[in-house]
């Protein structure tokens, strides 16, 4: 499936979850609830994947987990902050990077109107 038709599908998704719930709550619930309407747009989602990082032919485990992966597609990033900051998107820049996949989307959730806290990243 095209990515532009995945990532419009997921953010579908996450507003229906932002909706139900609103802003506030810990970035599990939100992990739980969107990998649940994921499920239910058959796009096949898997949260809290470890990756580990690849040098010189050795695994190095340095603790990175992706909230939620939908294969070779798009990186879905997860927050619950008052604001999201350059770290944030490093961190997905980060996994973007060692995983090959060129978008992902950082949400937070913890706004007003969740439009407000998408941002698409391509690498």
């Amino acid at each position: 499936m095209e990515t532009d038709i995945i990532t419009r599908k997921v953010i579908e998704c996450a507003i229906e979850v932002h909706k139900q719930l609103g802003p506030g709550l810990l970035e599990s619930t939100y992990e739980s609830c969107l990998v649940y309407e994921l499920q239910q747009a058959e796009l096949s989602p898997f949260n809290q994947v470890e990756l580990p990082i690849l040098y010189k032919n050795s695994t190095i485990d340095a603790g990175f987990r992706l909230d939620i992966l939908l294969p070779r597609e798009l990186i879905i990033e997860l927050k619950a902050v008052d604001k999201l900051l350059p770290i944030h998107t490093a961190q997905l820049i980060t996994y973007l990077k060692l995983t090959g996949i060129k978008t992902g989307l950082l949400i937070n959730f913890n706004v007003t109107r969740l439009v407000d806290g998408i941002k698409r990243i391509q690498v």
